[in-house]
């Protein structure tokens, strides 16, 4: 029923509690998080990293230009039928405090992404002295 879900390997579905998505460089993250089942303490979860797809279009105003053209990412076409596929599953956060985690556990991970590119640049930085 949900064949792009059953290629990335999610066998059952409607264990699905929610899922996010983030960008990160040239890839998108895709995080789905499973329902806890059973003597489980907390839920699992699954990562799925895509690449984005890289578009040549002539004239426009972005960033990249080269001799007349802009480069342009998009979302992988195969992601974007997962993500239709999980958003027909009506997934949708319960309360108040599932919705407050969610929120804190994608602030530290923001930290913890900030934190390892600052660390990235500095070392960068201690090279060129």
């Amino acid at each position: 029923m949900y064949p792009n879900l059953r290629d990335i390997g999610i066998r059952n579905p409607e264990n699905i509690k929610r899922y996010s998505l983030r960008k990160e460089g040239d890839k998108d993250i895709l995080k789905v998080y499973f329902r806890k089942t059973g003597a489980m303490l907390i839920g699992r979860s699954s990562k799925y990293k895509f690449q984005r797809q890289i578009k040549t279009v002539s004239g426009g105003q972005h960033v990249q230009h080269i001799q007349g053209t802009t480069e342009l990412s998009e979302i992988n076409p195969t992601l974007h039928k997962i993500i239709k596929e999980l958003d027909s599953l009506s997934l949708q956060v319960s309360t108040e405090k599932e919705l407050k985690q969610q929120v804190l556990s994608d602030l530290k991970h923001l930290q913890s992404v900030v934190d390892n590119k600052i660390q990235e640049i500095e070392g960068k930085l201690d090279k060129l002295q």
